[in-house]
């Protein structure tokens, strides 16, 4: 392939003018309102421009729906012939659940495309830009790669790693406690934070908790503010199958999907059979030589099942599970402007942590942000920028 191509390096905007970078922003806004509906596949927005016009813009709505460069080529209609098209992700050029973008591009007769970035998946890396170019189509990409790698970090990690994204999640007082000594927890953060939680669960595929959380708080782990743009299920931790039969979990499981991961012996006992005929899943785990369920094997066999985003919700030693195994993409922390106080009061992160403070894993970004009367953080610990590919020669 050639210059355009080839040797544009990422995030290279020198070579686009203030406008073409608007056109490109503009995508990447649009591709944005996919998220929740599109996953496990990418979010993508396209912009269709002629003669310094949009003449046509679209994203992709939801899962096996048109894609983006679809919906904006209907909405450009004939004015789409000679246009330069702004698509935030290489288009594809395989038969999926639908035709290929690059057949529609090329029978629409556009004269330019600026891609952000490639598309990581087998099928199509490189394969789409190359078709184009070979029809004649100036091709170009990397015009906002970095941005609109973070925007499908959970796309890109599962094309690279095989992982889902994993978010951790938990509300604590400023200092850092998130229950009193005698395990009260309700509520430590604010209602407009607990309505925000709601809303990211109405986005993810997967909730987890550790049973001690379901026996402490025998929560619901469901969206009940906001529109719910997918279910997610609900996933209990339990090596040692403590949850009982009361729990609301269980007695909600044949409404709402739920899941409880333990030893395969303890999975095919009695009480893992009166579970499984209450409506729960049983997935049977591997377990590390200290006894614990394999987080990163876990990680895998949901991504296998379609699993883009997890969020996992606590309680103090899963989370630190997780963060001890370096599985965390980030972390959304409610902080209460509260103090509780007590030695016997439940800190936040548990697990084994670091033994020196060089070895604390360093946000690469904090945002914080009002929450009610709570502080919300949100720190990156992965940047999907990283996992783009070095260009085809």
């Amino acid at each position: 392939m050639g210059r355009s191509s080839a040797n544009l390096k990422a995030n290279d905007r020198a070579d686009f003018s203030p406008r073409e970078l608007a056109w490109m922003q503009r995508a990447l806004a649009l591709a944005a309102r996919g998220q929740g509906r599109v996953e496990p596949n990418p979010m993508v927005g396209c912009v269709i421009v002629r003669n310094g016009r949009i003449v046509g813009e679209g994203y992709h709505r939801r899962f096996g729906g048109p894609h983006a460069e679809i919906n904006a080529l209907q909405a450009a209609g004939s004015a789409a012939r000679g246009a330069t098209t702004y698509v935030t992700l290489e288009p594809c050029c395989h038969v999926g659940k639908t035709p290929p973008c690059t057949d529609a591009l090329l029978a629409a007769g556009v004269k330019r495309v600026v891609a952000a970035m490639r598309d990581p998946f087998p099928k199509v890396s490189g394969h789409g830009l190359e078709i184009l170019e070979k029809a004649g189509v100036h091709v170009e990409v990397g015009l906002c790669e970095q941005e609109a790698c973070r925007l499908n970090g959970p796309y890109l990690k599962r094309q690279r790693l095989g992982l889902p994204w994993v978010i951790l999640k938990w509300a604590q007082s400023l200092d850092g406690k998130i229950a009193t000594r005698t395990g009260d927890s309700k509520w430590i953060s604010d209602e407009p934070s607990r309505k925000w939680v709601h809303r990211l669960r109405a986005r993810v595929d997967a909730v987890v908790v550790g049973v001690g959380t379901v026996l402490a708080d025998d929560p619901q782990l469901t969206c009940r503010h906001g529109r719910v743009l997918r279910t997610a299920m609900r996933i209990v931790l339990d090596p040692h199958l403590r949850i009982p039969m009361r729990a609301k979990l269980v007695r909600t499981a044949r409404e709402t999907p739920t899941m409880v991961v333990t030893t395969p012996t303890l999975a095919a006992s009695s009480h893992g059979q009166r579970l499984q005929r209450a409506g729960v899943q049983m997935m049977e785990a591997r377990l590390t030589r200290g006894g614990e369920l394999d987080l990163r094997d876990l990680l895998k066999q949901w991504a296998q099942a379609g699993m883009s985003n997890v969020l996992v919700e606590g309680g103090g030693q899963t989370l630190g599970r997780f963060l001890d195994a370096g599985l965390a993409d980030e972390a959304i922390v409610f902080v209460s402007h509260r103090l509780i106080g007590g030695e016997k009061a439940i800190s936040a992160v548990g697990g084994i942590g670091p033994s020196k403070m060089s070895d604390i894993c360093h946000p690469w970004q904090v945002c914080v942000k009002r929450s009610g009367n709570d502080d919300r953080y949100q720190l990156a610990f992965t940047d999907p920028a990283m996992w783009v590919k070095e260009p085809r020669s």
